[in-house]
Parts: C-alpha cells; structure tokens; sequence
C-alpha cells in the first residue's frame, strides 16, 4: 500500500479522514495528518495530536476523506 493511504476494516485512512479510537472514545473525533506505514497521527478533539499504531490498534473510519478540488 503506498505512503499516505491504507484500509482498516471499517475504511479507508487518509489524510483528511475523520476517525475515532474505539479504545478511548473520550478522545473525541480526529481528523488524519499523516499516514506513514502503520503510523497514523491524528488531531482528536480533547486530546490533541497523538501517533497512533494501526498495527497494534483499530481506528474507527467515521468519514473518508475527501478528494482535493480541482
């Protein structure tokens, strides 16, 4: 899978992507920074921007992201 995009089980992570970490729900949603292989840093709501490890975690895809406008 090239850099910036992979698949979970419930969609596609992106950068632009809204997810959610079914471990801390209290994190509130995130929207996706960066995909480099299996690290995933996300900007969550009430807890700011974390590095997570989809090989160790499952994010929660609540929106894909959006194609740029062009």
């Amino acid at each position: 899978m090239s850099a910036g995009l992979m698949f979970t089980g419930s969609g596609f992570v992106a950068p632009g992507a809204w997810v959610q970490l079914p471990t801390h729900p209290e994190w509130g949603r995130g929207q996706v920074q960066s995909v480099v292989g299996t690290r995933v840093t996300v900007n969550f709501e009430n807890r700011g921007k974390q590095v997570i490890n989809t090989g160790a975690v499952n994010l929660d895809v609540l929106e894909e992201a959006r194609p740029p406008r062009g």
